[in-house]
């Protein structure tokens, strides 16, 4: 590929990302909007998970031809708003907290399963999004890494916590495969118009 068009290609990659990213501020302005209106609370909790996240791992780690912009950009963009997000809610900036490094890890595995999408399907992107929810679920619900007793720490506790987090990670998936498709099915049906964001390999075929 040349120059110019892994630049555009790179371009589109990133705006996509972003904007798909900048979805996850739809739940903040949601759990404002519930604040006036207490009747709207338990439709807002129905959708709690409901995000991006997991497909903009995917996304990257399947489009960048560069590795390590598969992982910087969307670990990066999933960052930043996780930092402007914790603002919001709190009126300061959280960066460090135990259960950071977990989140970040199984958002990193997300995008390594991205990156052995070798031909993007719909059965493969489903089943990759299905086992980066069940990462998500199982690195990120040790019930040890958030303050407070709500679960023992121990076996008994983390499956009651991993129970309790089903609804949740049902969220997650639904999310996936709604983004997953615009993000996805968007970059194919681009892909099909302009041949400058096609790699060299797929030119070829």
């Amino acid at each position: 590929m040349s120059l110019q068009k892994i630049n555009i290609r790179n371009t589109v990659l990133i705006l996509m990302i972003l904007a798909a990213v900048a979805m996850r501020f739809v739940s903040y302005y949601a759990s404002a909007f519930t604040t006036y209106h207490s009747s709207a609370l338990s439709n807002f909790a129905a959708i709690s998970n409901f995000t991006p996240v997991g497909a903009v791992a995917l996304f990257g780690g399947t489009y960048f031809t560069n590795k390590w912009k598969a992982y910087l950009v969307p670990l990066s963009a999933l960052f930043i708003s996780d930092m402007v997000l914790n603002y919001l809610y709190s009126s300061r900036l959280i960066i460090d907290y135990t259960a950071t490094i977990w989140v970040y890890l199984s958002f990193a595995i997300m995008v390594f399963i991205g990156t052995r999408i070798k031909q993007v399907s719909f059965s493969s992107v489903s089943i990759a999004s299905l086992l980066s929810v069940v990462v998500f679920w199982l690195l990120t619900d040790f019930p040890w890494l958030y303050g407070g007793g709500l679960y023992p720490h121990t076996l008994s506790g983390y499956l009651a916590s991993l129970h309790a987090a089903i609804p949740f990670q049902k969220n997650m998936l639904l999310g996936d495969a709604l983004f997953g498709l615009l993000l996805f099915g968007g970059f194919e049906l681009a892909k099909s118009k302009y041949t400058a964001l096609r790699t060299n390999n797929e030119l070829a075929l």
